[in-house]
């Protein structure tokens, strides 16, 4: 009996990665009305009808800070 190197599935054509393709961004909605920080309050730079979670640019930087790697 022969033996044959079986390719690995990343390798394969046509086959689909375990992992899917990342989500497109949600895209800046203009303003105003400016929509208000959900940490602070105060006015962020992204309109009223922009979807997720809307930050100021201060909130956005320390909870970049507070998730960055801490090892």
């Amino acid at each position: 009996m022969e033996q044959q190197e079986e390719t690995p599935p990343e390798q394969r054509e046509g086959t689909p990665s375990y992992c899917p393709a990342p989500a497109a961004p949600a895209g800046r909605v203009a303003g105003p009305p400016y929509a208000d920080c959900l940490e602070c309050g105060k006015p962020t730079e992204y309109g009223v009808a922009t979807p997720g979670v809307v930050v100021c640019p201060v909130c956005e930087w320390q909870e970049a800070q507070r998730t960055a790697c801490s090892g």
